[in-house]
């Protein structure tokens, strides 16, 4: 299947690499099929691109990257939206990054919302955390003074 994108023109992907996330994103319900892909070979970065809508596309990285600590637990129902209750060692969680416009060094992580991901199922969810230390306006970029 082929889309168009706002930012990377028309792409051929393949119909079973689409995620679908049940409940949208935040702010985006309506949403709720999409695609990653890496942002180029060796960045930590990922894309996560609207099948549905070309101009919707969102920049994300693991958390852990950032955090190294990083950890969320995921509840039974979660589990189970994610047809993960065996297993959830192989779910995925990626964090939206906000890069201010012409100022990178400002780069900001939203570990409140992350995206857990079961990749072997094709379906994800964004999670919003009530409990806990995290922002979501996460420095990306920890000045080391």
């Amino acid at each position: 299947m082929e889309i168009n994108t706002l930012r990377f023109g028309r792409i051929s992907i393949e119909e079973d690499k689409v995620i679908t996330f049940s409940q949208g994103l935040l702010g985006f319900s309506q949403c709720k099929h999409f695609i990653l892909f890496p942002h180029k070979e060796g960045s930590p970065f990922f894309w996560l691109q609207s099948t549905e809508h070309s101009e919707l596309a969102f920049v994300l990285l693991n958390p852990n990257i950032v955090v190294p600590d990083y950890h969320i637990d995921l509840d039974e129902a979660l589990l189970h939206e994610l047809d993960a209750e065996e297993d959830a060692s192989d779910l995925e969680i990626l964090c939206i990054v906000t890069i201010p416009e012409g100022h990178p060094e400002k780069m900001t992580v939203n570990l409140l919302g992350p995206i857990v991901i079961n990749p072997h199922k094709k379906c994800a969810r964004q999670v919003i955390l009530t409990t806990g230390a995290y922002s979501h306006r996460h420095p990306a970029i920890q000045n080391k003074a």
